[in-house]
């Protein structure tokens, strides 16, 4: 008797097992399957803090305080002019948000005109052709072009 009772409740208790595994399950209908690796291809890569607007780090953003005419006029009482342009090729490839392009010319800011430019941590100015850039050190990210400052 004592074999017959284990086999009922063994018996009852195969379909609540069996039963439960469904609840488990992803309920979209998204399920790997038996058929299908356990990898996901779509994580593959570096994710860092990305930006979803333009795939670029959060942190490569900051708001600048200079204007055009100020660090054209700074550019101007310190002699610092009459920079060439880049060539048309080389300047589209020039942007914001985008890293310099590599092989760029690019100069350090004379120190007289550095120091009356704003200071921000994780970046420094370049003079790219003639035009003023603020670059992120880490990354190469350009964050502002003003476009002809040395001209």
């Amino acid at each position: 008797m004592n074999k017959k009772l284990s086999a009922i409740i063994f018996a009852a208790f195969i379909p609540l097992v069996l039963g439960a595994t469904p609840v488990n399950a992803d309920p979209g209908g998204n399920g790997k399957g038996n058929s299908q690796k356990q990898y996901d291809h779509k994580d593959k890569g570096n994710k860092g803090n990305k930006n979803k607007e333009n795939g670029h780090d959060d942190h490569d953003n900051v708001s600048v305080t200079i204007t055009f005419d100020q660090a054209r006029g700074m550019a101007v009482n310190y002699g610092i002019i009459g920079y060439k342009p880049l060539p048309p090729g080389i300047a589209k490839n020039l942007a914001r948000g985008k890293p310099l392009p590599p092989g760029i010319a690019k100069k350090r800011v004379p120190v007289t005109m550095l120091n009356g430019l704003p200071h921000y941590p994780g970046y420094e100015w370049y003079a790219v052709g003639d035009d003023l850039v603020l670059v992120a050190v880490t990354n190469l990210i350009v964050n502002t072009i003003l476009q002809g400052v040395f001209h």
